[in-house]
């Protein structure tokens, strides 16, 4: 297959390097060049590391560049593509004029996936001329190394979308679960329902982000903890999804003001070097201090 991934970022370059991993070619889009070949330089980066492991061997890694071609141009990324995944932003005005301008490139029986968290598929789906082959494949970070996809379908979806979606996760190594078009779907809302649960403790002094995230992690055998996940998904993320699940489903779902004051000081995490925790070079180095009572 000719995959088009739309955004270089996290989860774009990750979902590029799997499908061509899987042996389709790949073009990955972002409207910067410089984050094009962030993107490429990343994949290239988990190859080696994969090698350096004996998880993935040379031959293999040569042969996923090999299939990857990263470009700045929406109409040569997705012209000929049999599946497109948008990976943009987590706004809906963005994602409705990219998937407007997909349409008119690619053939009607071409799929377009989207990859968003928490945003209502059925929404997104709505400026399309052929709903139906709108679907959404929410992959999880880090991509490469994360076995879930989830499925989610549309109103307008159909069956035969369905059927083709499965095939392609299934055909990349991973596991598909199916879930229907509600807010959060079935990941990000059990998940963002612990996180926030988290933060609310953090914030009252029940214990420090560490301790939280260690009773996660030992207690529950959770690979990462709730604070700590938070920090690498993205504070601002974390927040948008929260504000859209409250306006949706209620105010179980209000962010705790810790949250609000860390995106309103630029600590978003693991991203921007700071966040619950203090990161360098992609590791854990600190916390940021203000936690308790606050």
């Amino acid at each position: 297959m000719h995959v088009a991934i739309l955004g270089a970022g996290t989860m774009g370059h990750g979902i590029a390097q799997v499908s061509a991993m899987a042996g389709h070619d790949v073009s990955l889009r972002d409207i910067e060049a410089d984050i094009v070949d962030d993107g490429l330089a990343a994949i290239e980066s988990n190859l080696e590391e994969g090698i350096a492991r004996e998880k993935v061997t040379e031959s293999t890694a040569k042969a996923t560049l090999d299939r990857l071609t990263g470009t700045t141009s929406l109409e040569a990324a997705v012209t000929g593509a049999d599946l497109v995944v948008e990976a943009v932003p987590e706004d809906m005005a963005i994602k409705h004029e990219t998937l407007t301008e997909v349409e008119s490139h690619v053939d009607p029986a071409t799929l377009i996936a989207s990859n968003t968290s928490s945003l209502s598929l059925t929404e997104i789906a709505s400026v399309l001329d052929y709903p139906e082959r709108a679907i959404g494949l929410h992959f999880f970070n880090p991509v490469h190394i994360m076995a879930l996809v989830e499925i989610v379908v549309a109103e307008q979806t159909s069956a035969e979308t369905v059927s083709r979606a499965r095939e392609f996760v299934n055909g990349i190594d991973k596991t598909p679960i199916e879930v229907a078009d509600a807010p959060g779907f079935a990941s990000s809302r059990l998940g963002v329902s612990l996180g926030v649960e988290a933060m609310r403790m953090v914030q009252e002094g029940v214990a420090t982000p560490q301790d939280i995230d260690t009773a996660m992690e030992l207690g529950y055998n959770h690979p990462m903890g709730p604070i700590e996940l938070g920090d690498v998904v993205g504070l601002d993320v974390r927040l948008d999804i929260l504000e859209y699940l409250r306006a949706e489903l209620g105010e179980r779902f209000r962010p705790p003001q810790i949250l609000k004051r860390k995106v309103r000081a630029g600590k978003l995490g693991k991203k921007s070097g700071e966040g619950f925790y203090v990161w360098e070079d992609g590791d854990i180095v600190g916390t940021s201090g203000d936690w308790g009572n606050a």
